[in-house]
């Protein structure tokens, strides 16, 4: 059972279709670890082009949907509420198995540390169980400047 829908989540990021990644959250522990589902389907439009006959998740938009997770993680913290954070950096970044339509990504992001205006995580996104990429991200959180 999903503890955050698509609009709530969408209350909280500003992505949006369609760059709007993350279907729902499974699990949250605010200022610890979040655990969110993405459902890869055919129709998604990057893989008309990544690749035609044999379509493939690319990997910056796994790392880009490990983000929107950790994104919304950093947010729900009662410090950075109603706040933007923005990928800083992207450390250590491996890719172990390809992500294809029909799967299911599993994406699990632990808080490694919070500073006054800044995040650590460390990322993960699996498939049935197997790890398809993993890495650090850093994040800048700033002042909102509209209304999402």
């Amino acid at each position: 059972m999903a503890i955050m829908a698509a609009q709530e989540i969408m209350d909280l990021i500003p992505n949006r279709y369609p760059i709007c990644y993350i279907d729902y959250v499974d699990e949250l522990v605010p200022e610890e670890s979040i655990t969110a589902t993405k459902n890869v389907t055919i129709n998604e439009s990057f893989f008309r082009g990544h690749f035609p006959h044999n379509p493939v998740m690319p990997g910056v938009l796994i790392i880009e949907t490990l983000a929107q997770a950790a994104s919304i993680l950093i947010l729900k913290s009662p410090r950075f509420y109603k706040k933007t954070a923005y990928l800083g950096a992207v450390h250590n970044a491996k890719f172990r198995e390809m992500v294809k339509p029909g799967d299911i990504l599993k994406l699990n992001i632990q808080m490694k540390k919070v500073r006054s205006q800044m995040g650590i995580v460390d990322a993960q996104a699996t498939v049935n169980g197997k790890l398809a990429c993993k890495a650090e991200l850093v994040f800048i959180v700033a002042e909102r400047t509209e209304k999402i």
